[in-house]
């Protein structure tokens, strides 16, 4: 028997057979059998967000970008969702994951689609979406904050496929899982085919295959990891061949996406510095296929077996001038140590100007941190009466020198003194920590300082996870920053540099999202920032005291001001040099203080 099929029985066909697809075909790779990884996004806002921090029952992450027809249109279900299963501990994150979109076009787009209400999360790498194998926009991947694993991934419903849509949604997917999860049953349907746009990832080192370890996951390695996970540097575990590199595997997939590794979270929308400790978009998503594939070995030598060259003694090179503690200190196995302030040796009978330095601690198990001071008649102070802060050290901080024309003078006959935070570690220790010196060619136009803006009426409430302080810097001079570099305890949540312009205009230097105790860098200009007088500096911060902070010795306690890693403090240290007089000699400057405001 002939007949036609109408246009309208052709969608009802179509629609018939896409609802049966949806159902029925499999979706590879999705992260359903295993513990997820743990991963780590900045909102629109710079504010940090960790899936394993996460409170409530579950998370539904929305993948999207800006333009996506079936994104846009999934937002008023995903709103509806939200207000339906949000008093049942359901949070809805949408993850971003358009490499090109910028905080401010994502922002325009959330505001006209009225997705305002949602959390929304940059994926810039897309590491991400990697890791739970979504490719395209408008897929949901819904987790279980108890166990960790997904219990559906897939689209939101059978409304939009590409270039075609219905009325309505016949079957509402993740809906019904949902509901079904929460109420304790096994869902029904727990994957589907996403239906959005397609995402674009970075071209992979080998089309539609997994990247090779010697030729492209290796030399990665071995250009920004190596040299701090070696024998004898500072990273915990050596990258001495594969066979450790597979056993790390998984961690290396959780450091990369929660962005613990490398350590380097400046948020990338402010500032360009020097040295950054930072994985392409292309580096990373290798580095991520090659976990996914199952870490495998390949052909090819092993680069990473290569014998090594030995480890620098000094990371700017050799040094004009090394000075060191007179003697060994002696470090106890248990216990609360002082602050100790050990007078050291100047051997400068003149005045030298010191355009970098470098402090070494021989034992890095026990040193917290030091600071190099100098004292000379009439020096500034920075508030502790040591005088003048020449150079510190902190776990994770880079060493850099200044530009030419830029140095620290120091007087002939200043009395040096090494402050030196001790901890202790479970057994007696020794340490006798050591100082470069590397001397500029006689006087510079431009004498730096390390200068601050300080809070010292600290003053975090007991449970309080954003207790905001922020402290001022006046530029009474015009002047020009080298360098940033943010200081809190273990508290600390978040640091942010602005400057406030006599016009009226404000900018940000630099923001921290997460601030990381154990590696307090410090952020070098690439290129140095000239501030005009009657400029302001403005460091604002928070620290998060609660209980849901695992570094947080105690969120039962009122914490103030204090020089104990269990206090807390808040100074924005930077680099910084007033301009040069034209009519002053370099010899004859001699500024009255480096601490709160220029003179």
């Amino acid at each position: 028997m002939l007949f036609t099929i109408t246009s309208d029985c052709r969608a009802r066909v179509l629609w018939a057979v896409l609802s049966i697809a949806c159902v029925l075909v499999p979706v590879e790779g999705a992260v359903l059998d295993r513990e997820v990884p743990n991963f780590n996004l900045l909102d629109l806002q710079g504010r940090d967000h960790e899936l394993y921090r996460a409170e409530g029952r579950a998370v539904v992450l929305f993948f999207t970008g800006n333009g996506c027809p079936i994104a846009r249109k999934s937002v008023p279900r995903l709103r509806d969702l939200r207000r339906k299963f949000a008093q049942e501990g359901v949070s809805f994150w949408m993850v971003h994951s358009y490499p090109a979109d910028t905080t401010a076009e994502i922002s325009r787009e959330v505001n006209e689609i009225q997705a305002r209400g949602m959390l929304h999360l940059r994926d810039p790498k897309q590491g991400l979406a990697i890791a739970f194998a979504v490719e395209r926009t408008a897929e949901v991947v819904a987790i279980d904050l108890k166990t960790r694993r997904v219990f559906y991934q897939g689209a939101v419903d059978d409304q939009f496929v590409e270039g075609a849509e219905r009325p309505s949604a016949q079957t509402h997917f993740l809906r019904d899982a949902l509901t079904q999860h929460l109420a304790g049953q096994t869902v029904a349907n727990p994957r589907t085919p996403a239906r959005g746009c397609r995402l674009a990832f970075a071209p992979a080192p080998v089309p539609h295959g997994v990247p090779s370890y010697a030729t492209d996951v290796a030399p990665i390695l071995k250009a920004h990891c190596v040299a701090c996970h070696r024998d004898g540097a500072i990273g915990p575990w050596s990258m001495n061949g594969h066979g450790r590199l597979k056993n790390k595997a998984a961690m290396i997939e959780e450091v990369l996406l929660t962005r613990r590794m490398p350590p380097w979270d400046p948020d990338p929308d402010f500032g360009e510095f020097q040295k950054p400790h930072y994985l392409t978009r292309e580096d990373t998503q290798t580095l991520l296929r090659w976990v996914k594939a199952g870490a495998p070995r390949g052909e090819g030598e092993d680069p990473l077996e290569q014998p090594l060259p030995p480890l620098s003694d000094w990371a700017l090179g050799k040094p004009d001038a090394v000075l060191r503690l007179p003697k060994p200190e002696e470090v106890p196995a248990t216990g609360v140590l002082n602050y100790r302030h050990i007078r050291i040796h100047n051997p400068f009978t003149n005045d030298v100007w010191i355009s970098g330095s470098d402090v070494k601690p021989s034992n890095r198990k026990v040193v917290h941190h030091a600071i190099l001071y100098a004292f000379w008649p009439g020096c500034p102070d920075d508030g502790t009466g040591q005088g003048v802060h020449f150079q510190g050290w902190a776990p994770g901080t880079p060493q850099s020198k200044f530009p030419d024309g830029v140095a620290k003078r120091l007087p002939a006959g200043a009395e040096l003194t090494l402050e030196m935070h001790y901890t202790t570690c479970g057994s007696e220790q020794t340490d006798q920590t050591e100082v470069a010196f590397y001397l500029a060619p006689g006087p510079q136009p431009r004498e730096a300082f390390v200068r601050r803006a300080d809070a010292e009426d600290v003053d975090i409430p007991a449970g309080v996870d954003e207790a905001r302080h922020h402290a001022t810097y006046a530029f009474r001079k015009s002047a020009t920053i080298y360098g940033l570099a943010p200081h809190m305890h273990v508290r600390g949540k978040w640091m942010r540099y602005e400057l406030l312009l006599p016009n009226g205009h404000k900018e940000v230097l630099l923001h921290v999202p997460r601030y990381d105790f154990n590696w307090q860098h410090s952020y070098g200009f690439t290129k140095p920032r000239h501030v005009p007088a009657g400029s302001w500096l403005l460091v604002s911060g928070a620290f998060d005291n609660s209980a849901s902070h695992p570094g947080n010795p105690d969120p039962t306690k009122r914490v103030r001001f204090g020089l104990q890693s269990w206090d807390e403090m808040f100074i924005g240290f930077f680099d910084a040099a007033d301009d040069p007089d034209p009519l002053v000699s370099p010899q004859e400057r001699n500024p009255k203080s480096a601490r709160g405001v220029s003179q």
